[in-house]
């Protein structure tokens, strides 16, 4: 009687929890286990399983924390001297003093081992799958086990390599781990089509996770190098990848910045590679709700619909937009910096909105707020034709009535830059206009990979290569110049890596590539806002002592990071 193989995870699991067990036995049950079930639907339900843990992952506090708040793009202090203390962690996350008993850097690491686990279980058992859909979800579950090492690679310097699910996983890093990477997603390249969307593994997926892989080859190498030696033989790779993707013609620039991020952007042709949120499948996130004041109510339909006065940007990110685009604004100079959607910001008395047509601004917020008020009831102010009443807010839910939420460029951990009106927000994801709150879950699809990071790759590469400026600066331009929703920024007349790394920022900012990006141009060990920490052991994350302890019954087997 044919087998199947259901959750036999070996190590990924008990690295993954607290169990001290090393040894967890396969458990195969037989065909009794699923009867009436056709190997079609059992193809399905096998690597589901593989794809539903990246939302997790992509949450607000896991993966973005490790990525952005670390680094000079977010700073998350203790919100009127309590909210978000959560005993520190948030502020020793930036200032690179992270331990190894942080919840977050465990909870991430834990859900990637547990991608892996489903993913090497999947292979297992789509292996003997007879339905014809079965070779091309074998091979989507190679390459999200691809992806899932990459991702603890990049995040620990760590992979674990395992075929057998009864078997243990050997653990390696460095050029062995690059490698291994590599020839798993040139294995399944040829196997993968175009044609399923950005929420599963495609063939221009494959393209551009090798194209990351290539460009951070030299990291990957040696994540604690003085300077990064980036081989020519790797620029040409990113190269060859990234002019496969862009050449392949389905994919396109978005001419409004922000659809990349609405709630419909599943079928925006920018998207390559994402987590897909649709709110009929798992849509579950946080990220438009993240950094919104608890006073900015952007559903009018929904009187508990609020921000949580998390994060901001520093001062010293908000700089270099300032920097790069004076004497003009940024929010004149750059599209992709903010996006007004409430015509009370420039016109005061356009104070009164159809509850269909309102829609809270985009991007960067700075400044004094206006949205949405409430009456003695609950219920939100309206205007005497019915609509609603858009009046400049204040701190009503944090009890502070007389504090505008005007946010200003100054943040930090003292209690003055704690308050809660500190620190200009970021919006760059929509805020759920069609689910049950807006707060809890997220329509949008989370980014992964996108052609404008592709072209900003293949940009970089020509320049680490050398002699590649002017091709450079025109890949940095044709993104500039695609945002003609309104007025693009202006084009470029110089490129180098600084201006390349600012561009990026410019870009991607809030996307969960930044500390990859400081690291990989030599700007992590720099100073910023709240953060002066130089050592060069903070690159990569403590592996977590749980995941260490769960090992413990073979020796040597997972070793600590140094600096930790």
């Amino acid at each position: 009687m044919k087998k199947k193989i259901l959750n036999c995870f070996f190590l990924f699991v008990s690295i993954a929890t607290i169990n001290s067990c090393t040894k967890l036995d396969e458990k195969i049950l037989d065909e009794s286990s699923v009867t009436g079930l056709t190997d079609k639907q059992l193809a399905e339900g096998t690597i589901a399983p593989v794809y539903n843990v990246l939302p997790t992952i992509y949450q607000h506090t896991l993966y973005f924390a490790l990525q952005e708040i670390s680094t000079d793009e977010a700073i998350l202090p203790y919100r009127g001297g309590t909210d978000w203390g959560d005993n520190g962690i948030y502020i020793s996350l930036h200032k690179h003093e992270t331990t190894s008993g942080d919840p977050n850097v465990r909870n991430t690491w834990n859900n990637i081992v547990l991608g892996l686990s489903r993913s090497v279980t999947a292979i297992a058992s789509l292996a003997t799958n007879t339905d014809p859909n079965a070779k091309i979800f074998l091979a989507e579950a190679r390459g999200m086990r691809a992806y899932y090492s990459l991702m603890t690679l990049d995040l620990f310097g760590v992979i674990f390599i395992k075929d057998d699910p009864s078997g243990i996983s050997k653990v390696t890093r460095g050029e062995e781990a690059i490698e291994y990477i590599k020839s798993e997603l040139l294995a399944i390249e040829p196997v993968l089509d175009n044609s399923a969307g950005p929420g599963r593994i495609t063939k221009a997926a494959v393209w551009g996770l090798l194209a990351r892989l290539h460009l951070n080859a030299a990291v990957y190498r040696d994540p604690y190098a003085a300077t990064f030696t980036h081989k020519p033989e790797d620029m040409d790779k990113v190269t060859e990848y990234c002019d496969k993707i862009i050449s392949s013609g389905q994919y396109a620039l978005a001419p409004e910045y922000f659809s990349i991020f609405n709630d419909n952007n599943h079928t925006n042709k920018e998207l390559i590679f994402a987590v897909d949120q649709r709110a009929d499948l798992n849509g579950h996130n946080r990220m438009a709700y993240f950094s919104l004041s608890g006073d900015q109510f952007p559903l009018p339909a929904y009187t508990a619909a609020n921000g949580t006065d998390g994060p901001g940007i520093t001062p010293d990110f908000y700089q270099t937009w300032v920097t790069a685009n004076a004497p003009l604004d940024p929010a004149a100079a750059d599209p992709r910096f903010y996006k007004q959607n409430l015509s009370v910001y420039t016109n005061p008395a356009d104070s009164c909105v159809d509850a269909a047509a309102f829609n809270i601004n985009r991007g960067i917020l700075r400044g004094q707020q206006y949205g949405l008020t409430k009456n003695p009831d609950g219920s939100f102010k309206k205007c005497p034709d019915g609509k609603m009443k858009v009046s400049m807010l204040f701190n009503v839910t944090r009890s502070r009535p007389t504090l505008p939420v005007e946010f200003t460029e100054f943040i930090d951990f003292t209690v003055a830059g704690s308050n809660y009106n500190t620190g200009y927000r970021v919006e760059k994801y929509e805020f759920s206009r069609g689910s049950v709150s807006g707060r809890n879950f997220g329509e949008h699809d989370i980014v992964i990979l996108r052609l404008a990071d592709v072209y900003l790759m293949r940009a970089e590469a020509k320049l680490r290569k050398g002699g590649g400026e002017a091709a450079a600066l025109a890949d940095v331009n044709i993104i500039r110049a695609a945002r003609t929703a309104t007025t693009p920024a202006a084009p470029l007349t110089t490129m180098s890596l600084d201006i390349l790394f600012r561009e990026r920022g410019f870009e991607l900012y809030w996307e969960m590539l930044r500390r990859t990006d400081m690291i990989r141009f030599g700007k992590y060990e720099g100073t910023w806002t709240e953060k002066n920490n130089a050592d060069k052991q903070k690159r990569i994350f403590p592996i977590p002592q749980t995941a260490i302890d769960g090992a413990s019954n073979l020796p040597g087997y997972l070793v600590q990071n140094p600096g930790y």
